[in-house]
């Protein structure tokens, strides 16, 4: 399985474009086993073409790998907002083991022009709980101010923070 799901992410990256949207496609039919596929289904969201099939994929995915946490946190304050929102909400998913994105999702939350981005790094960032303590400051601002949804969001971390 592994050498097939080696093939799907070399195809997503470098092939056609049919062959990254059959890629992107066969990758969404897998659900959770697509897992070692996260960080290029993250950074396949950047294509209109492949959007709809990653996020399918991704919405299957489960928890990635927490060696996937590097990768998914040089995508979290990526200019396309489809990449910094799952980027976001897979580093979420891993929860406390994170830790390590602490500051690149208080990055998305204070500084990215998307809201979508700034409320999944406000979730993200009470998933990860108390390690994520050095990012009180970007939600006490973010639980003041702007949209209603974020602030509570934000509200909701910090009291994570404190668990």
């Amino acid at each position: 399985m592994s050498s097939d799901i080696n093939a799907l992410k070399q195809s997503l990256v470098s092939g056609d474009a049919a062959q990254k949207a059959a890629a992107a496609e066969k990758l969404a039919q897998l659900g959770e086993d697509a897992q070692p596929a996260a960080v290029d289904l993250v950074q396949a969201c950047a294509d209109e073409a492949l959007l709809e099939w990653a996020t399918a994929a991704l919405e299957g995915l489960g928890t990635p790998d927490v060696a996937d946490v590097s990768g998914l946190v040089a995508l979290v304050n990526d200019k396309s907002s489809d990449v910094g929102y799952w980027a976001a909400t897979l580093l979420g998913r891993v929860g406390p083991e994170a830790a390590a994105a602490t500051s690149a999702l208080a990055e998305a939350l204070s500084k990215s022009p998307h809201v979508a981005v700034q409320e999944r790094a406000a979730l993200a960032l009470g998933k990860i709980g108390p390690a994520a303590k050095s990012a009180s400051p970007e939600l006490m601002v973010a639980a003041s101010g702007g949209s209603p949804r974020l602030a509570k969001l934000a509200r909701d971390a910090l009291a994570s923070l404190e668990a």
